[in-house]
């Protein structure tokens, strides 16, 4: 009995620190999400096409930072500020938009799981200290862009997205378009950039407004 505690504890253990391990790589590696497994392996359809940044219209990152995280340029990998008005508006830890950062949702679509947990909060936030740590930003927000899920059937990143809701590659995108691909990206089954209702029509034009007037928030992912 004893033998099978320690072999389980070693097992857990090896689990915990293989994305440590992994995540280096993903300099020079696209990687895939849990998400997009999952699906593979229940046979469910994945539509992805792998995408550089500097093939994507500079409208996207922008529009996505200022939605989704804009400390993203200054933060470790998490937003202390963010979390602790999250908490404080909400007994639940993942009910409030805006508490997790665009590297620690990288880290939950990359190694984790989805829903509301403590316990993945608890790993999730190291694992963001860490792909910031060995990551650029740059190169952060581009694994992001091609992981995050944008449509209803099985698009995953951001090319899949704008082809799905336009029909048109995310370098020809507007700062419009891109803000509407940015207000669905909470729950892209719900909300559509394809037929959008009145709450991503009224996102999407904050975002815009807000993008225009505070471009220097994607300046760590600009071209040098």
């Amino acid at each position: 009995m004893r033998r099978l505690a320690v072999l389980f504890a070693i097992v857990v253990v090896v689990l915990l620190l293989v994305p440590y391990v992994i995540a280096p790589f993903y300099r020079v590696v696209d990687p895939v999400s849990m998400p997009m497994l999952w699906r593979y392996a229940t046979g469910a359809r994945v539509a992805r096409i792998v995408t550089p940044l500097t093939r994507m219209a500079p409208a996207l990152p922008l529009a996505v930072i200022v939605a989704e995280d804009g400390s993203f340029c200054h933060n470790h990998g998490i937003d202390l500020g963010a979390m602790r008005e999250a908490l404080e508006q909400s007994d639940d830890i993942g009910e409030a938009r805006g508490a997790s950062t665009i590297t620690q949702q990288t880290a939950k679509n990359l190694f984790l799981w989805s829903g509301r947990s403590i316990v993945r909060k608890a790993l999730e936030l190291p694992l963001a200290l860490w792909i910031n740590l060995v990551l650029p930003k740059r190169r952060i927000i581009e694994i992001y862009l091609n992981i995050a899920e944008w449509g209803p059937n099985g698009e995953f990143g951001a090319e899949a997205g704008a082809r799905w809701a336009f029909g048109k590659s995310t370098r020809d995108l507007n700062p419009y378009e891109a803000a509407e691909l940015a207000s669905i990206l909470p729950n892209p089954v719900r909300r559509s950039a394809r037929t959008p209702g009145v709450l991503v029509r009224r996102l999407a034009g904050l975002y815009e407004r807000r993008a225009a007037a505070y471009g220097p928030v994607d300046a760590c992912i600009r071209s040098p």
